[in-house]
């Protein structure tokens, strides 16, 4: 392993004082709320409606979009927003652009009956969820355009205040909704949360666009290109679409470059398959619509803050590989405590021990996974290469989850349904394990380049 500087806990505690990490968690919230707008809350309001298993979990596919945003990433790289650019900047513009359409989408489906009008409900889920895939393209970029790979301690710091953001964006309003879910109805709800997009849209005008050299090396490629291609249409294609993607397998060298690619695709499946049933699966072990919003949002959002800040000091004080490593071997045996709970039926401390384990193992797994995510991009374009491993990722948690509700009712045993979750993970392990030493390589050539 690269040697580390020695520092002190109080140090490594003081440098989390940056104004950046500030701003990284405040759009962090923008990227976690769509998820319970058309995630976990649109569930529960599909459940109440009277919709089957399968039906809910296919209707997760509009998830699918955050799948596929890297196809429209490099846009967000180089495509300038006519006057919100010159007042906002390349970063912040598309974020608020984003905005404006999640809050109209909001509106809008908090005037809908989804079980009379199902196909309304899921075209404004599917805006909501492209301009919410989008907004994360500009987002992430945010973030990496702000630190600079030499500061590899800031990498997991970076990493942990956009987790804990996106957890804060996704539980606080998820647990106001199902608490409120019961007394005021579902559409009220949602009215509450376009007013939470309000709030949001204000961070947005907070934050300051952080500055790099973006711009000078994307230039450097069109002149790269120029040379070859036939006239500034195509060297601009080339260079925003082509580029992107060849500097990535340029950079890490093909059969790395794949096995990278794997990995990122089927880190997370088991812990998606889980995911995408959690709440079904808690209403019919028989928890209430109450103890599902205090327990699987309020306690589990306090949970995964904590374990998000403890998960990203351990990365910056033992390296990113080694947290990936042990977040990974965690997060499938976090996955056998809910086929405990299956076995027991509805016990509150069993339920709580449950997402306890399950929280502690998503935030630590999930900080190592993004801090990884951002050691892979070039500066030139972060936005697009980001978005392709990111969405690589997401790939898998949303249209491979999206078979989770078929595979529950086949096996019609959820601690068997559980335990298979756990198995999912063995594969990424391994492929990892193998490339451990060309990471320790990668860094010590991060800092050269940049001292």
């Amino acid at each position: 392993m690269p040697h580390h500087h020695a520092t002190s806990w109080r140090e490594t505690i003081q440098s989390y004082l940056d104004r950046r990490l500030l701003w990284v968690f405040m759009l962090g919230c923008s990227s976690g709320f769509p998820w319970v707008l058309i995630g976990s809350s649109m569930s529960g309001w599909l459940k109440d409606a009277g919709l089957s298993l399968a039906a809910i979990g296919y209707f997760g596919s509009v998830f699918a979009v955050y799948a596929i945003n890297f196809c429209w990433a490099p846009l967000v790289d180089r495509v300038k927003i006519p006057i919100f650019y010159r007042w906002l900047g390349q970063r912040r513009s598309w974020i608020f652009v984003c905005q404006i359409l999640i809050f109209i989408g909001t509106l809008l489906l908090a005037g809908v009956n989804p079980a009379a009008h199902i196909w309304q409900a899921s075209a404004l889920a599917f805006l909501i969820a492209t301009a919410s895939a989008t907004q994360d393209i500009a987002i992430d970029a945010f973030r990496i355009d702000s630190f600079a790979k030499s500061e590899e301690s800031k990498l997991p710091q970076a990493s942990a205040m956009a987790v804990i953001g996106w957890w804060t964006g996704y539980s606080l309003p998820g647990y106001l909704a199902f608490i409120n879910a019961d007394s005021s109805g579902w559409n009220s709800v949602f009215y509450g949360m376009a007013a939470i997009v309000v709030i949001l849209m204000v961070f947005t005008l907070l934050v300051k666009e952080p500055n790099n050299h973006r711009e000078q090396l994307q230039q450097q490629a069109e002149q790269r290109y120029r040379k070859n291609m036939d006239g500034p249409i195509m060297t601009w294609w080339s260079v925003t679409v082509v580029e992107p993607f060849a500097d990535f397998f340029r950079r890490n060298g093909p059969q790395v470059a794949l096995t990278l690619l794997l990995f990122v695709f089927l880190f997370k499946i088991g812990e998606a398959f889980l995911g995408r049933m959690s709440i079904a699966f808690y209403k019919e072990v028989g928890f209430s619509n109450e103890q599902i919003g205090y327990y699987s949002k309020l306690l589990g959002w306090g949970i995964t803050m904590l374990f998000t800040f403890v998960g990203s000091m351990v990365n910056v004080r033992f390296g990113i590989v080694r947290g990936l490593i042990v977040g990974g071997i965690a997060m499938s045996a976090s996955n056998l405590m809910f086929a405990w709970l299956a076995q027991v039926g509805p016990n509150e401390h069993i339920l709580l021990a449950a997402i306890v384990t399950d929280n502690f193992t998503t935030a630590f797994s999930t900080v190592a996974f993004v801090s990884f995510l951002t050691l892979l991009t070039g500066q030139a374009f972060s936005a697009t290469q980001y978005a392709l491993l990111a969405s690589l990722g997401n790939f898998s948690r949303t249209t491979l989850s999206s078979f989770s509700g078929q595979l529950a009712e086949y096996l019609n045993d959820w601690s068997l349904f559980f335990v298979l979750t756990a198995i999912m993970v063995i594969p990424s392990l391994i492929m990892l394990y193998s490339l451990r030493h060309y990471f320790d390589a990668l860094l010590d050539k991060a800092k050269q380049r940049d001292d």
